[in-house]
């Protein structure tokens, strides 16, 4: 006990000790900030790929009157001509008409289109860097449809990932149960230009106006690849660099927002566009096979344009058969599964050797 006595005795003057000199205990650790967690917000359920199977019944009529009013019943009876209309002012309910919308048709560059979504889906899937040369590329085989790069862009990305790509569950951008859609077959020029052609009509840059139209809805509802590469893909599709067709007859409208691609080689003249008029957007999509096609989607353009701004936004909507105009009698390999082998793509045919430009 007394030398518990001593021992708390001289604690005690060693801790006045040090006191008076200044000294003191180190500061203690600072305690952990704490955490607030956030609740998870979960990824919205996955949406099936927008169809566009149901016609909006007042659209389609008015769009035929169009055709009939412009002269154009021939081409259209010819399959000549196929046309998409998508009025998407009202996002959650777009009014949809077509004419030949299953039509596959040589589309020269319009089909590049594909070729941009591809290289996303491959920057998303960390396989490709998007750099500024990237863009650059994108923008340019877009906005100028320049071929150098279409070509290049079709290398780094790869025939075989592009095909995957429009054929997927994701997109269903080509689709052999409605006769097609968006392709690339080959490059736009320079060496190891040709891949193979879709399997269903032997094309080596195809569309129907329904795929691309539904191109389009998706990129304004934001599911090409996600929300941010949709807005980058609506970037490089605005500021058309070449005027003709569809832009030449909005110039003459006035203001217009434009995300565009158009196409042309020889007598195939395609367009195709979202248009925004203040709260009025719309897709339009015209594929045409005549020597005077540009000046008529230039006419046609105009048309459409103002048979969406002047419409009342409010229709009633009833399923109709796709398309409204019936096709030719389709290929026997319509409905065979499309084969993903070590070669790549398969199908009837191979790859012809004519060199169909764009």
């Amino acid at each position: 006990m007394r030398n518990l006595r001593k021992l708390v005795f001289g604690l005690t003057a060693f801790i006045t000790a040090c006191a008076s000199l200044g000294w003191s205990a180190p500061p203690a650790a600072p305690r952990p900030a704490r955490i607030t967690r956030l609740p998870i917000q979960e990824p919205p359920p996955l949406l099936a790929p927008p169809d566009l199977s149901t016609h909006d019944p007042d659209l389609q009529k008015a769009l035929e009157r169009i055709v009939h009013s412009m002269g154009l019943q021939k081409p259209v009876q010819e399959q000549r001509l196929a046309v998409s209309l998508v009025d998407v002012t009202d996002a959650g309910r777009p009014r949809y008409a077509g004419l030949n919308d299953l039509q596959m048709m040589y589309a020269a560059s319009l089909p590049k289109i594909a070729i941009i979504l591809a290289g996303f889906e491959r920057i998303s899937d960390g396989l490709m860097q998007y750099s500024p040369s990237v863009k650059d590329m994108f923008t340019r085989l877009v906005r100028y449809s320049s071929n150098l790069d279409a070509s290049r862009a079709i290398h780094e990305i790869g025939f075989e990932y592009i095909a995957k790509v429009l054929t997927s569950s994701s997109y269903r951008l080509y689709d052999p149960s409605l006769n097609g859609g968006l392709w690339i077959g080959k490059a736009y020029g320079g060496p190891n230009d040709y891949w193979k052609r879709d399997p269903l009509h032997n094309i080596s840059h195809g569309a129907t106006s329904l795929q691309v139209a539904r191109f389009f809805l998706m990129l304004t509802q934001g599911r090409l690849v996600n929300h941010y590469y949709s807005a980058e893909i609506k970037e490089i599709l605005s500021k058309p660099g070449i005027h003709h067709k569809f832009v030449k007859g909005l110039e003459i409208l006035g203001q217009r927002e434009i995300y565009r691609k158009s196409g042309t080689w020889r007598d195939a003249h395609c367009d195709a566009a979202l248009v925004e008029v203040g709260d009025r957007k719309y897709i339009a999509v015209a594929l045409m096979k005549d020597p005077h096609g540009g000046e008529i989607l230039s006419s046609l353009i105009q048309h459409l344009d103002q048979l969406v701004i002047n419409t009342p936004p409010v229709s009633v909507v009833t399923t109709l058969p796709v398309p409204s105009i019936p096709l030719r009698p389709l290929f026997p390999s319509l409905h065979q599964p499309l084969n993903f082998g070590s070669q790549g793509l398969m199908f009837n045919g191979g790859v012809q050797p004519q060199d169909i430009r764009h």
